[in-house]
């Protein structure tokens, strides 16, 4: 049996979670894809797959080994399409995308939304995490990042900007004063974040002035979802991203404090390993993101 069809056809039945949907999509018999299994379990001699009567399951070994074989289907697959030998260039296959927490908002929901509908084919694996990812020994192929300086070792495509506000719940202030200059932040209670220090950070306001950003924490998290809640139940100020907190500035439900003050806006990057060779799921969806939140 050939090898290549064996991988393409366990990887199959792995996101069709049925050897009999697998087959057909690959214009094979059912008792001739579970021979492609079982042939590749035994040329490796572990067991891929849990099976029984109604259910398929992947096993430790399975996951490490769809995983590991779905990359190198998806650089052949590349190869192929760059070289112009095939013909079907459909994005398709998993595709494992890192993102910062404040990523799980409407917005972002809708993008995905969208980019389902017009590649099927794709299925979308998002880790969110305030943390920077290994893409390599992590095994993502693209992380979204909010920088103004992206990694010179990765290729890195620019998608928006993403300004942040430094922001806090009015009842807060009613009980602690609202700041009139940069200086009185710092006797305001703060919730900061574990994963970045933002002390010293740069606030540029009025007439070209500069002045530091200094915080009284509060509370240290690296979940950007609890300090949003924390900021709402009135613990304190944060410096937040305008797409978590921008809903809540129109409906008067947060404050922002010293609207002339501002940080350098940060860049939401597509941040990924190489030009070369790039699976049509990845380009895709790249193309997709700086399309649609470039406008």
């Amino acid at each position: 049996m050939d090898r290549l069809t064996s991988l393409r056809l366990f990887r199959e039945v792995v996101e069709a979670g049925s050897f009999a949907r697998a087959a057909e999509a690959m214009g094979l018999s059912a008792p001739m894809a579970s021979k492609h299994v079982a042939q590749l379990e035994r040329r490796l001699g572990v067991r891929l797959l849990n099976r029984s009567s109604r259910h398929l399951s992947l096993t430790e070994a399975g996951r490490a080994w769809y995983e590991q074989s779905s990359q190198a289907l998806d650089l052949l697959d590349a190869a192929e399409a760059a070289l112009g030998s095939r013909a079907d260039a459909t994005p398709r296959g998993l595709l494992k995308v890192s993102a910062p927490v404040w990523c799980a908002t409407p917005r972002i929901a809708r993008l995905l939304a969208d980019y389902r509908a017009q590649c099927p084919e794709v299925l979308v694996d998002m880790h969110l995490a305030n943390r920077r990812v290994d893409l390599v020994a992590d095994g993502f192929d693209l992380a979204l990042r909010a920088t103004q300086e992206p990694s010179p070792a990765l290729i890195a495509r620019p998608l928006c900007p993403v300004p942040f506000h430094l922001v806090a719940a009015p009842g807060y202030l009613r009980r602690a004063g609202a700041p009139q200059a940069p200086a009185d932040l710092a006797r305001l209670a703060a919730i900061v974040p574990s994963y970045v220090n933002l002390e010293g950070l740069s606030l540029r306001g009025p007439g070209g002035r500069q002045a530091a950003l200094r915080l009284a924490p509060a509370l240290r998290s690296d979940d950007t979802t609890l300090t949003l809640h924390a900021v709402r139940a009135g613990m304190g100020m944060a410096y937040l991203p305008g797409w978590l907190v921008d809903e809540d500035l129109a409906a008067g439900t947060l404050a922002e404090l010293l609207p002339a003050w501002r940080a350098p806006a940060n860049t939401l990057f597509a941040v990924y390993t190489s030009r070369q060779y790039m699976a049509p799921k990845l380009r895709s969806f790249i193309d997709f993101l700086a399309a649609r939140l470039a406008a």
